[in-house]
């Protein structure tokens, strides 16, 4: 009996011992987490900077105080912290852009409508959409803040 398993453990290590076999990706799914830093000041490809598009939405024009509201800003944090997190970093790429010097890209009334409105944005929104399409159809789901929530985050954005 002793034989047997002396024998079947040779055999195993030869085995394993073998050629390598190289696995071939026909195409499936493969995530790479490379992480790549987003310029701030640079539109993402394909994608124009544009500071006079307001977007699609309730917020037909914004212009900030020179000052940040510290205050403001902290509530912003705070809501970000909590659902933006999952797919914006400030200065990198995730699951949407990287938000650091948003608004060198895009108006603080656009930022504002795609926070409070980004199912209409998505569909009529020119930028929205090449957005949409760079990011590999990956939807802003709408979080359904009111105005001051979104005025928050866009604080805290200005922050970055």
């Amino acid at each position: 009996m002793k034989q047997f398993w002396t024998m079947v453990a040779a055999a195993a290590l030869v085995i394993s011992c073998g050629e390598k076999k190289e696995e071939k990706n026909d195409g499936g799914f493969e995530m790479n987490r490379t992480k790549k830093e987003a310029p701030a000041a640079k539109a993402s490809e394909g994608v124009p900077v544009d500071l006079s598009n307001n977007g699609v939405g309730p917020i037909k024009e914004l212009t900030f105080p020179d000052e940040i509201d510290a205050e403001l800003a902290a509530q912003g944090e705070a809501k970000f912290s909590t659902i933006c997190v999952a797919c914006h970093q400030a200065e990198q790429r995730m699951i949407g852009p990287a938000l650091k010097g948003v608004y060198e890209r895009r108006s603080p009334a656009w930022v504002m409508n795609m926070i409070l409105n980004p199912d209409r944005m998505l569909k009529e929104d020119p930028i929205a959409q090449a957005l949409l399409k760079e990011y590999n159809n990956a939807i802003m789901l709408n979080q359904n803040l009111t105005e001051e929530e979104a005025r928050a985050v866009a604080e805290y954005l200005r922050t970055l």
